[in-house]
């Protein structure tokens, strides 16, 4: 089988690249023929056998001119070559001709309308720049969608979004990031290293701290009545308004402001229990993470990863503003150490079966059934194939 995997980023730089690497390495080592249309790429990827085809290679971020001019080198090149491939496989807005496999980590459809969207938080030409991004990359993704066989959305939020969107729930499958399960694993703290204080409850919260998305202002404010409780958390503090927040809500003595932390292993395994109540998240490899190296989880319903958290190994809370229910997650955790201890256990085997070679898996099987012989890119209804 020869798969082309088509997107501007395959490279573990963040969590849409990370999980193309990923799964770019699982098809290598299952003797699959993998050509990367990519702009970055590991090179580690090129070692094990793949074939990099560059775009525009160089560039570093992902602007507006840069997803048009994208597309069109990546049609102009399969309107020579898509014969040779049995798979397709796009990442979102990145070709514009029928193909096989569209993966959705983000739906612009839907972010658009999301009062946390970055229109509303620049002002002009900022501002409008964001919102055209958005409003043509929405269009385009309709357009680009509709033409893929099969729709695979990365978590139930995800497809929830496209179903809204118009696309018919029988072409759409499901299939959930994996995790690194070595890498990610229970091990000894470091605290101490950390300047953490070692006799209290400690809970941890990983991510962007210059926006509000992340929604740890709603952790903040459930921390006040938790006395005993004390709160990690790791990201950029370059133009955050949080330290403030802890300091005029009384919680900046609790709450321990880490800058951007390389060893996220080191500071989870840290760590008593892990909290993400994002508004808007289309997964979160962070919250698989986490459990992965077992910590119970608290997320919101609007966490993508949200759907492999069972009461077992964690905690979701409903809306992401409900600071009385983040709250009562936080003094059932910090109170009893023994729930911790059985829920981080159930979070790592959850974890287990959500590594990167079992969603590698389940990509190869759909391959195998949507892949056409003929490569021509469409074979048979994909509600045929998903049944």
């Amino acid at each position: 089988m020869r798969v082309a995997l088509i997107s501007h980023d395959i490279y573990p730089g963040d969590g849409q690249g990370r999980v193309n690497y990923e799964l770019a390495r699982y098809l290598l080592s299952q003797g699959v023929t993998v050509d990367l249309l990519a702009d970055r790429v590991d090179e580690h990827l090129v070692d094990l056998g793949a074939t990099w085809r560059p775009i525009h290679p160089g560039g570093q971020s992902v602007n507006l001119i840069r997803v048009w001019r994208f597309k069109h080198l990546v049609n102009r090149y399969l309107d020579a070559h898509a014969s040779r491939y049995d798979v397709l496989l796009a990442c979102g807005v990145v070709l514009d001709r029928p193909h096989t496999v569209n993966v959705a980590h983000f739906v612009h459809g839907t972010w658009i309308d999301s009062p946390f969207h970055a229109a509303h938080r620049h002002r002009a030409p900022q501002k409008w720049y964001y919102r055209l991004y958005s409003l043509l990359n929405a269009h385009w993704e309709r357009a680009i969608l509709h033409q893929a066989e099969v729709v695979v959305a990365v978590s139930d939020n995800v497809g929830r979004d496209l179903v809204q969107l118009g696309l018919p729930s029988e072409r759409l499958c499901v299939i959930p990031n994996g995790v690194d399960t070595d890498e990610f694993s229970p091990g000894p703290s470091r605290r101490a290293a950390l300047n953490l204080p070692g006799d209290v409850p400690l809970g941890l919260f990983v991510g962007d701290l210059r926006s509000p998305i992340k929604n740890l202002d709603t952790a903040l404010r459930a921390l006040v009545d938790i006395p005993d409780l004390h709160l990690a958390v790791a990201g950029t503090l370059d133009g955050s308004p949080y330290p403030s927040l802890a300091l005029d809500l009384g919680v900046a003595n609790r709450t321990h402001f880490l800058g951007f932390q390389r060893d996220v292993v080191g500071l989870m395994r840290s760590a008593d229990f892990f909290v993400l109540p994002s508004h808007q998240d289309a997964f979160g490899l962070v919250v698989t993470e986490a459990m992965s190296t077992g910590l119970p989880v608290i997320v919101s319903r609007s966490v993508g990863a949200s759907c492999l958290v069972t009461p077992e190994v964690g905690i979701v809370i409903d809306p992401p503003d409900n600071v009385e229910a983040l709250k009562t997650a936080f003094t059932t955790l910090a109170s009893d150490p023994d729930r911790r201890a059985q829920m981080g256990r159930a979070a790592r085997e959850t974890a287990l079966n959500c590594s990167w070679s079992r969603m590698g898996s389940r990509y190869l099987e759909l391959f195998h059934e949507v892949g056409a012989p003929s490569h021509s890119g469409l074979s048979q209804p994909a509600s045929k194939k998903l049944a």
